[in-house]
């Protein structure tokens, strides 16, 4: 479910402190249901898995925008190697205190080209750079309003530009129609299937 962008402003993240000049883009509450204590499995999730075996790409519609975007990247060098964090952008562990920068630094995934910032015990965030945008995932582990917790993911970027401006609108309806729902679904299903796994028999 789509969330006000106050849903991650009102709360004392520690994302505010470094990246205060990032545009909180989407908010969206994660159908993870969960303990107080649940967001580094969430995170485990995340970067565990494989996006060509994704279930959320299985289904035609974000298989195709995800082709089209890596097609269009490799034309226009969107992805090329020199426009990522640590060469275009730095990345924002530069900015991170004392306490964070010598705390957990969370896992990386396995299969994207985002990389952890922090890892705390209510929160994780990630990043990612390319020739359009500067991007950050924070998720966070939020009580649910009925006794139990569950995961809020915000997409926070900068634009690179009146490219990266055009970009972001561009591909705005397309995220909304047919990526993060079949995302979100996807989390889910993970999600739930790991809870049966556990459960005894």
């Amino acid at each position: 479910m789509r969330l006000p962008r106050t849903a991650h402003t009102s709360r004392s993240w520690r994302i505010h402190e470094i990246a205060n000049d990032f545009r909180v883009d989407d908010v969206w509450a994660l159908p993870t249901p969960g303990g107080p204590d649940d967001l580094a499995r969430l995170v485990r999730q995340f970067t565990n898995g494989d996006p060509a075996q994704a279930s959320h790409l299985s289904s035609p519609v974000p298989r195709m925008l995800f082709a089209t975007r890596w097609k269009l990247g490799k034309l226009l060098g969107w992805d090329k190697p020199g426009v990522g964090v640590g060469t275009r952008v730095p990345t924002l562990r530069d900015r991170l205190p004392a306490d964070l920068r010598d705390g957990p630094r969370g896992p990386d995934f396995r299969a994207v080209p985002f990389t952890s910032i922090y890892q705390t015990h209510d929160e994780w965030a990630a990043e990612m750079a390319n020739r359009t945008v500067h991007a950050v995932m924070h998720i966070g582990w939020v009580p649910d309003g009925a006794g139990g917790y569950r995961g809020q993911m915000a997409v926070l970027v900068k634009p690179n530009g009146p490219l990266g401006v055009v970009y972001m609108a561009a591909i705005k309806p397309f995220r909304y129609a047919g990526v993060y729902p079949a995302m979100l679904r996807a989390i889910g299903r993970k999600w739930q299937a790991d809870n049966d796994e556990k459960s005894p028999a």
